[in-house]
């Protein structure tokens, strides 16, 4: 789960890490009351979306009057943004966050995540702060410095002193950053993060370390713990299909394709999709109906998959273990009934009661279901229904 930069900052401040004065308005009339509290000559004028590039598109931005302020404000709120990672439609803006601005003598960057290969928490520090930490490690690798810790001890106050120094920091701030480094890590495992970032944190030319941007995403399956965490959810930054997927218990990811797929289990679905691109095809989805699938769990699957306008033909892959193919049968045939097939419906079934399965599709007589013999068959078929 992601939240905005707001209500990471304000986990940041719980934790104990210094953070500039803020305030977060969702409207452009709040603007100039907002400048005017946080008593600053320059503040920062943010978008708050679950997108990155905002800087790049305009929605960062410098202001030195309420005016201005509120200038930008009504643009932010107005227009939605439109930046690489959010495609030509863009995202629109809710809540914007204004802080007072920073005098910056030099960035650094801090960030924890999960080291898979070792699996363990690891925490990065960087000297050059303020950019990009994949564009760092791609260009300088040497520049990341880490330190692996057991989520039980935590990181030491040893390991956080040598990262401070091992990326420049001497004297008072070092003893400030290593706090800081030390609290990040706290926060990590505490919360059950997936990561926690602050790029940059920065220091002033009067000698202040502070934290002025983060980023903090959650695991999703340690939620149930967090309650407090669960109500920074924000359902306006997400797909609404895959809103509506989690609530059916339901796997969808949404993509950019036009073949609808709809596979029980997740490697099967993985290879459904890279079968339907090796014959010329573009998967608009990954949709996991799971192995204990009812039918109207089924039915629900078909209906998010045919309410994208993208869709011009559906892909359904099932191999019969614990989710019986005479039960995905049933499911195609009351969705034809209840949502109606206006696309092909290429359907390769095999496993448990599949000739069931089979004799069912086959007196349901649906003109656009087209039955497919294994999954090269399918995806063949499937490709060739939209040309």
């Amino acid at each position: 789960m992601k939240v905005h930069e707001y209500q990471a900052r304000a986990l940041l401040q719980q934790a104990g890490i210094p953070v500039p004065a803020s305030h977060v308005i969702d409207s452009a009339d709040q603007a100039a009351a907002a400048f005017d509290r946080l008593g600053a000559s320059l503040v920062v004028v943010k978008a708050q979306v679950h997108a990155g590039g905002r800087g790049k598109a305009g929605y960062v931005k410098l202001v030195r009057s309420a005016a201005e302020a509120r200038e930008h404000a009504e643009r932010m709120f107005t227009h939605p943004m439109v930046s690489k990672q959010t495609g030509p439609q863009g995202v629109k803006v809710r809540k914007i966050l204004m802080a007072a601005a920073v005098d910056i003598a030099k960035e650094y960057y801090v960030g924890v995540v999960v080291d898979r290969a070792r699996r363990t928490p690891v925490i990065m520090a960087s000297r050059e702060g303020g950019v990009e930490i994949e564009d760092v490690a791609a260009r300088n690798p040497a520049a990341i410095r880490k330190a692996w810790f057991d989520p039980h001890l935590g990181l030491q106050a040893f390991q956080a002193k040598a990262l401070a120094a091992e990326i420049g920091l001497t004297g008072p701030q070092a003893k400030t950053a290593a706090d800081i480094i030390l609290k990040l890590a706290r926060l990590f495992v505490v919360q059950d993060c997936s990561l926690a970032e602050i790029n940059p944190l920065v220091a002033t030319p009067t000698g202040e370390i502070l934290a002025i941007d983060a980023k903090i995403n959650f695991d999703d399956n340690a939620l149930f713990r967090h309650p407090d965490v669960q109500a920074l959810f924000d359902p306006s930054e997400e797909n609404a299909a895959e809103l509506r997927a989690k609530a059916a218990d339901l796997s969808y990811i949404a993509l950019d394709g036009n073949i609808g797929c709809l596979v029980n289990g997740a490697g099967l679905a993985m290879a459904t999709m890279d079968i339907i691109k090796l014959h010329g095809g573009m998967p608009a989805n990954f949709l996991d109906v799971g192995g204990s699938v009812t039918a109207e769990g089924a039915v629900e699957a078909f209906r998010i998959i045919l309410a994208d306008p993208k869709v011009k033909a559906v892909l359904v892959n099932i191999f019969g273990g614990i989710a019986r193919c005479d039960v995905i049968a049933e499911a195609l045939i009351q969705a034809a009934k209840e949502v109606g097939f206006k696309v092909p419906v290429v359907v390769r079934l095999e496993g448990t009661n599949v000739d069931k399965a089979r004799r069912l599709l086959a007196e349901a007589q649906l003109p656009q279901l087209r039955p497919a013999t294994d999954l090269t068959d399918a995806a063949q078929r499937v490709c060739a229904a939209i040309g």
